[in-house]
């Protein structure tokens, strides 16, 4: 009786045990391959560095770590799990380009967007697999397809100006506070909704929305315990997201998200739309072309509820930022409002966003360069690799890293765009016009911009997401100028948002005035 009642006890220890050993074992061996990489001390035995990391600043400490020792070093994550930061510009090309899918994303990351998206394109790792899933979703974010979109990015900015001046003419003034991150998000999703999808969430209703409170509630935490918690042991404990309020949050978002895609999925084969240019209409058309080769709906969900989130998080932190940096220079708005004045009449064409509005493409660029919405970018070595460097670590002379099976890695983005040998001494301060001079010069700055990460598993959305931005910045600036009257400071949510310096939530009020 009393053995029937142990063994599962015995065998539940025996696999904690191996489990616990292994783990040891991998940081030994970890720390022994890796120990001629330079990097802090931790400062806590428990948890590393995760605990400074996630109390300051957002990348602080990597540009403070990367001055101190050189382009590769290596920190301390919870019980001691070893990180390699990498800000080598020849290591990067290579893990981002020709080595990608040896670096597919770290298990906690891979867990995550499991649980809050599905098996969509940003969890798939492998080239096979995700070539497919690429090449069914990339056409309907051609620069072909895009061009195609403007005039309903024009239509979903318009409709976020009308109810700004409807704020304004109820304050019965020129002028009032609205914060704005909040409508940055509503006016995300309402343009993915009809452009992807040709679906109207009416998020710009300016009434309380499930969809977008969901949204938002998921990843705009107060850093809360629990969100630390959750966000130091998922890199090795990637069940924790299942668990407790958060895993709750995460449980119901995907669920919103899943009966949203659903239903848009229903009502488009009802309507069988399957002639327009977006991302709906293809999947329509492969379903009728390709009848034995059909995504099943749960993947076919995974793919809508990635594609919505996609343009939701990373859109809303860009509006945010942008909106930001023109409130604390009015002569920027007034340049920018006489740039598109000079271009005509009317709305600017994709090509006129694209390629003729050179001020406003700049500013752009200059906020990804110092406000990317995903200040790191983890991968995953699956295998023991080794990775070529653009210069020795210091203290050796190979110009290559072996990188253990196993070892997470990060690249900053924030360090690596501010880096003073490429962008000079002024790298740290908001100044749009370096792009325009950098032009003259002849220097060709993409690889430089992370923003959207670089090779195979760049970011198919970028064209997308720029022009559906600039579309709404041209609208804002016709009619409004704005003014920031409190200190804002970044913090970390999944992307670097805005916030009144020592509050909680992301947060942005600014005057918005009439023109």
């Amino acid at each position: 009786m009393i053995s029937h009642i142990f063994y599962p006890i015995l065998v539940c220890v025996a696999v904690a045990l191996y489990f616990f050993v292994k783990f040891i074992a991998h940081i030994l061996t970890t720390c022994h391959a890796l120990r001629h990489v330079p990097g802090p001390r931790p400062s806590s035995l428990i948890w590393g560095e995760e605990w400074l990391l996630y109390h300051s600043t957002p990348g602080a400490h990597y540009v403070r770590w990367h001055q101190q020792f050189g382009k590769i070093l290596r920190f301390t994550g919870t019980f001691g799990h070893q990180v390699l930061s990498i800000t080598d510009p020849r290591a990067i090309k290579y893990i981002l380009g020709e080595a990608i899918f040896d670096f597919p994303k770290p298990k906690g990351v891979r867990a995550w967007f499991k649980a809050t998206l599905g098996e969509g394109i940003l969890w798939v790792e492998g080239r096979e697999a995700h070539e497919r899933q690429r090449r069914a979703l990339a056409p309907a974010l051609s620069q072909t397809s895009v061009r195609s979109l403007v005039p309903i990015f024009y239509d979903t900015s318009a409709k976020l100006a009308g109810q700004w001046m409807k704020i304004i003419d109820d304050s019965h003034s020129d002028e009032t506070e609205i914060e704005v991150t909040k409508w940055a998000g509503r006016f995300a999703l309402d343009t993915v909704g009809r452009a992807a999808f040709s679906y109207d969430f009416d998020c710009l209703s300016g009434r309380p929305h499930a969809l977008a409170d969901s949204m938002d509630g998921l990843t705009n935490n107060e850093n809360k315990i629990s969100s630390f918690y959750m966000r130091a042991l998922f890199w090795i404990f990637p069940s924790i997201l299942s668990i407790g309020d958060k895993g709750e949050m995460i449980r119901k978002s995907k669920m919103e998200l899943g009966n949203i895609a659903s239903k848009m999925w229903r009502d488009a084969k009802v309507a069988g739309d399957a002639n327009g240019k977006n991302l709906m209409s293809m999947i329509l058309r492969a379903e009728a072309k390709f009848s034995t080769h059909k995504m099943d709906e749960n993947e076919l969900v995974a793919q809508m509820r990635t594609t919505i989130s996609a343009a939701f998080e990373p859109v809303s932190a860009i509006v945010a930022w942008t909106l930001y940096e023109l409130a604390l220079n009015v002569r920027l708005q007034n340049e920018l409002r006489e740039e598109v004045s000079a271009a005509g009449l009317g709305d600017p064409s994709y090509d006129d966003l694209t390629s003729n509005l050179p001020l406003l493409d700049a500013m752009l660029r200059e906020v990804l360069r110092l406000h990317p919405p995903i200040l790191e970018n983890h991968h995953e070595a699956a295998e023991t690799i080794s990775v070529p460097l653009s210069e020795p670590i210091p203290g050796t002379s190979d110009t290559y890293l072996v990188i253990p099976k196993g070892t997470i890695l990060e690249i900053p983005v924030n360090v690596v765009q501010t880096d003073p040998d490429v962008w000079g001494s002024d790298a740290e301060i908001f100044r749009p016009e370096r792009w325009l001079e950098r032009k003259k010069r002849g220097i060709r700055s993409e690889r430089e911009i992370l923003a959207f990460s670089e090779g195979p598993r760049s970011c198919i959305g970028k064209t997308f997401a720029l022009c559906e931005v600039k579309a709404l910045i041209v609208t804002l600036l016709r009619q409004f100028s704005f003014a920031c009257p409190y200190e804002i400071e970044p913090f970390q949510s999944f992307v670097i948002r805005p916030r009144i310096k020592g509050q909680g939530p992301s947060s942005l009020p600014l005057i918005v005035r009439k023109v």
